[in-house]
């Protein structure tokens, strides 16, 4: 009686359990019951799933790898509605068999080229493909976009729009921490950010900023009570012009924050060849922290790794440079710890992990700030809007909040009808951003606006 029961219930597929996935399941469970679904988690690593969702309500937990497709095509064969929460690059297979099983699909990531030629085919069978509902991209996008067709509607016509965001750690526990930072997202993306140009537009001509510039072209900011940020720029600043309705705007760059400092720093990195995935180390199994860097230095039998690396980038050996470095370990004489030959980016990785990895008692912070710029009946004027998340443990962190409940309030809206699209979306139409960001601000997720004097670039 109850597997018919099952049946008869909407289902909604959760693919990949990561920590992303904590805020967002719990608040799919808090509805079940008053809307008349349940959950299905599919994850390679069951046990952990099962350990972090325990007893929540209308949860089932299944062991599921990407590679078992008769499993794949069972489980979204018994689902309404598919989340695909798995790396960015495993979407396309889900999606295929999504639109095999004419199965809504929801993701928060970026829209690949391969996801965006199935527009047609999702719109003739009637389903919703839609990505990048996460918070960069997605609430990004939304809070964006609410404020730029306000001031189109009010007659504005919008001159320059800039979006920053940063995942960062709470003010309280910075603590002796001089980077102010440590890892709240996928540490690989940290490490490989910002790889080949960032480009961009302002006051209409366009701007590129190679990889080996890009972390000493940075930009301040200041949010109101929460500080000065740094920011610096994304790869691809341009292709949201049309998304967003702003095909000839002057001025448009979108980048990542920072505090103050730490971009300086990192560009040290970047100049010793040590964010590189191009290639493996030969014996980097067997190498020392120490080794490591030494391995990027000329051969000097006489002068120490310090010396020689604060020679090679022109530092004084008491700079704040040269004490972040020596902060993170990276002089030390023991060993990275990875057991198979590695690339540099890898080797970092591991390095920066025994520091940058959250503690039980931390919590993260999640900052993002727009500035829009814009003539209304022939005033120049500007707005700052900012949102400050901070995480409440290691679980219900800031950017599980942020990437998974803009997800789950999708996912009802869909199931319930109120977003009735077809093909492939991303949240820039008012009819997602507008029901979403309204129950983001029951979440506590809320933009704060200030009008400021304009700035001139």
């Amino acid at each position: 009686m109850l597997q018919l029961r099952l049946k008869l219930m909407k289902s909604i597929l959760i693919l990949g359990g990561g920590k992303s996935c904590t805020v967002l399941i719990e608040y799919l469970s808090h509805h079940a019951a008053t809307d008349g679904y349940h959950i299905v988690i599919a994850d390679a690593d069951a046990d952990n799933v099962r350990e972090k969702v325990g007893l929540l309500a209308a949860v089932a937990v299944v062991e599921f790898t990407l590679e078992d497709t008769l499993k794949l095509e069972n489980l979204v064969r018994e689902a309404t509605i598919v989340v695909s929460m798995l790396p960015a690059h495993l979407h396309i297979p889900v999606a295929h068999e999504c639109l095999k099983q004419r199965r809504n699909m929801v993701t928060a990531s970026y829209v690949s080229p391969e996801m965006e030629v199935l527009h047609q085919a999702a719109q003739e069978r009637g389903l919703l493909f839609l990505n990048e509902m996460g918070v960069d991209p997605g609430i990004d996008h939304m809070s964006a976009m609410r404020v730029v067709e306000r001031i189109k509607a009010e007659g504005g016509i919008m001159t320059g729009f800039e979006s920053f965001t940063g995942g960062l750690i709470a003010p309280e526990c910075e603590r002796d921490n001089p980077w102010r930072y440590k890892f709240t997202w996928n540490p690989r993306n940290v490490v490989l950010a910002g790889q080949g140009a960032a480009k961009f537009v302002q006051m209409g001509k366009y701007k590129y900023i190679p990889y080996h510039r890009l972390f000493r072209r940075t930009e301040i900011i200041n949010i109101p009570s929460w500080g000065t940020f740094e920011g610096y720029g994304n790869r691809d600043s341009l292709k949201y012009r049309s998304s967003y309705g702003l095909q000839d705007i002057p001025t448009m760059y979108r980048g990542t924050l920072r505090r103050p400092g730490f971009c300086r720093t990192w560009d040290a990195f970047v100049l010793l060849g040590a964010t590189d995935d191009s290639y493996i180390m030969e014996g980097s199994e067997n190498m020392t922290k120490r080794d490591f860097i030494n391995s990027f230095m000329s051969y000097n039998p006489h002068d120490s790794v310090e010396l020689k690396l604060a020679h090679y980038l022109h530092l004084d050996l008491d700079s704040e440079e040269m004490y972040k470095l020596k902060w993170l370990g990276i002089f030390d004489n023991v060993p990275v710890g990875l057991k198979k030959p590695s690339t540099p980016a890898q080797m970092l990785q591991k390095i920066l992990e025994d520091k940058w990895s959250l503690q039980p008692d931390d919590k993260d912070m999640l900052v993002m700030w727009h500035r829009f710029n814009f003539t209304l009946h022939g005033e120049q004027k500007e707005i700052h809007a900012s949102m400050v998340s901070i995480g409440e443990d290691g679980l219900h962190t800031a950017m599980a909040k942020t990437v998974g409940l803009p997800v789950a309030i999708a996912v009802r809206k869909i199931l319930k009808g109120e977003i009735a699209l077809t093909g492939v979306h991303i949240p820039t139409l008012a009819a997602i951003y507008d029901p979403v960001l309204d129950e983001l601000e029951t979440q506590g997720i809320v933009f704060e606006e200030r009008e400021v004097e304009p700035s001139f670039y």
